[in-house]
């Protein structure tokens, strides 16, 4: 459990010395479409990126610069263009889009990363990126949050601020993501950024611990896309010592990294293509932390398990078959299934309960599902959302 005491959660808005902006330059019909971060001072770096094979090229060169370097001052984003399988050119365009922007906020290209998101195949029309680029300014807007969107409904954002060495820290993130959501990721661009000092050999590995809880724990349709990645990027300017994993204070910025984290995967998960409730599965007493995650998981990215959901059906059979389909280790004749806070099964067999009760409360925007499989002492979550009619055609007419 994330200790919720030591931060408190905040309207919007950056850390000190990071600077944004963002333009409607025509990828889109009319909504913002392109835009940028900036740090004042080069910023501590460390980034997760898609297991897809095929890597779009600026997620691929940005892997690149971030675990070479570990530093990063700007990123400039893009959506409705993936420049995914675009080959030589769309490694071309990377390279020019760096410079470009090197050149104009007056840095070295290997700390501009590079993310775009939507249509795979086609490449970035450079022309208006060029332009774009010249019309990018620094400012405290926080328009960007709302120009990497693509069938996202909703902005995906969070601050927080706590206290490191004494002093008011910040720490602000924000996310896209919608549909392609699994298992590592998926279609998803998510940013995180702090005022706190970080040492650069502690903030990679504490991404990486807290992704596998977080955001490779959401699914919305079982598919993987080519460009996802989470970039933290804390630029030291609250001017605390710089933490390493021997700080005090450690745990505070690891619990606050946590919880923004995890906020941004649940926005993902509950803003599912097409998606009106948000789902989460707990799994108790499992023999090993990698049991519950999985079992966790496949209850939430089951289309059976979902589309009863969607139609408030209290079906536990799908959950309890869902759990048996799974490679986890586990005695099948101790798990206890709870809907929200109804039991419905225990010690493997079913007990009476009152189906339009549960029905009724599956009709609420925020669903439980917990099993007990009372059979060691790890716990694991997901995240997921209903497999509705709306999913099918947002993605029938995705290209058209």
């Amino acid at each position: 459990m994330i200790n919720t005491n030591n931060f408190i959660e905040t309207d919007f808005e950056w850390p000190t010395g990071f600077y944004s902006d963002a333009k409607h330059i025509g990828l889109k019909h009319e909504k913002l479409d392109f835009g940028w971060l900036y740090s004042e001072v080069p910023a501590a770096a460390a980034g997760v990126y898609t297991t897809n094979k095929f890597c779009a090229a600026p997620t691929a060169k940005t892997k690149e610069i971030v675990s070479q370097n570990h530093k990063l001052q700007a990123i400039i984003a893009n959506s409705a263009i993936a420049n995914s399988c675009t080959g030589l050119q769309g490694e071309k365009d990377v390279l020019t889009e760096q410079t470009l922007v090197a050149e104009k906020l007056n840095i070295e290209p290997y700390l501009v990363g590079v993310a775009s998101t939507g249509l795979i195949g086609t490449c970035l029309p450079m022309k208006k990126i060029k332009k774009g680029i010249d019309g990018l300014s620094l400012t405290s807007s926080t328009d960007l949050t709302k120009a990497i969107l693509t069938t996202d409904t909703k902005q995906k954002i969070i601050s927080i601020t706590f206290k490191i060495q004494g002093i008011t820290c910040k720490m602000s993130g924000f996310a896209k993501g919608s549909g392609m959501i699994h298992p590592k990721m998926a279609t998803m661009l998510a940013f995180i950024t702090t005022d706190v000092a970080v040492g650069d050999d502690t903030l990679q590995p504490l991404l990486n611990e807290l992704t596998d809880v977080t955001f490779n724990q959401i699914t919305v349709d079982g598919d993987t896309s080519t460009n996802d990645m989470v970039l933290t990027l804390a630029n030291g300017m609250a001017n605390n010592e710089p933490l390493t994993n021997e700080s005090p204070d450690y745990q505070v910025f690891k619990e606050a990294l946590h919880f923004v984290l995890q906020k941004l995967a649940q926005k993902i998960a509950a803003d599912g293509e097409g998606a009106t409730k948000l789902v989460e599965a707990n799994v108790l007493e499992a023999q090993s932390k990698m049991d519950a995650q999985a079992i966790s998981k496949a209850i939430v990215g089951s289309s059976l398990v979902k589309a009863a959901l969607f139609g408030a059906d209290p079906n536990w059979g799908r959950i309890i078959s869902t759990i048996g389909a799974t490679p986890a280790t586990y005695n099948p004749e101790t798990i206890d299934i709870k809907i929200n806070e109804f039991l419905v099964v225990k010690q493997s067999l079913a007990v009476d309960f009152d189906k339009e009760e549960v029905s009724d409360s599956l009709k609420q925007d925020v669903i439980t599902l917990t099993v007990d499989l009372h059979d060691g002492q790890y716990d694991g979550q997901a995240w997921g959302c209903d497999l509705t009619y709306k999913y099918v055609k947002i993605n029938a007419t995705y290209s058209s």
